[in-house]
């Protein structure tokens, strides 16, 4: 779901596709993605080129998923990340499993390549900034899940407010 260019619409028609009441479990991958890949490619590129193109397509964070979500109109919203670090021996290494897994930069007004020296400024800063003790450097992949469910009469709805029957002051209190 990264790769999608219109991702409200995207959520609109999958909530329309659903039954009344039907459930949407989702995945993918979120904005903390590749940070320390994205600021090593940023500091080199304005070093050593006076300027920076993105390298990284843009990923949705957290927090707007969840308000895309809720604008596509679905209810009883649950949104949660995971992280997975991934060591990789070199910069190098991660860049040719990104190339492999088919997750090169499509964006487009980008500069077509990047100069080998920047790429080499690049891995170094990637090493000093966020590399592990054993030599290697950790690549973050942000997981966000997403649960929805269309609207339907039948749905439970929250109690209004004050109708409770038991005091969480009470149920906490502790002695």
């Amino acid at each position: 779901m990264h790769w999608i260019n219109d991702l409200p619409g995207v959520l609109v028609q999958i909530r329309e596709a659903l039954q009344p009441d039907g459930l949407f479990l989702g995945a993918m991958l979120g904005g903390e993605t590749l940070y320390e890949l994205r600021s090593s490619l940023q500091l080199a590129e304005t070093e050593r080129e006076g300027g920076l193109s993105p390298h990284i397509s843009p990923m949705t964070g957290t927090q707007d998923m969840s308000n895309l979500m809720g604008r596509a109109g679905f209810t009883m919203l649950t949104v949660d990340t995971d992280e997975v670090k991934v060591a990789y021996p070199s910069m190098w290494e991660l860049l040719e499993d990104l190339q492999s897994m088919g997750e090169s930069s499509a964006i487009v007004g980008r500069r077509p390549y990047i100069h080998r020296d920047t790429l080499a400024a690049a891995s170094a800063i990637y090493k000093a900034l966020h590399g592990n003790e054993d030599g290697s450097i950790p690549a973050t992949f942000q997981i966000v899940y997403m649960i929805g469910w269309k609207p339907s009469p039948n749905q439970p709805k929250p109690a209004k407010r004050g109708s409770g029957e038991v005091n969480l002051k009470d149920v906490f209190e502790t002695k």
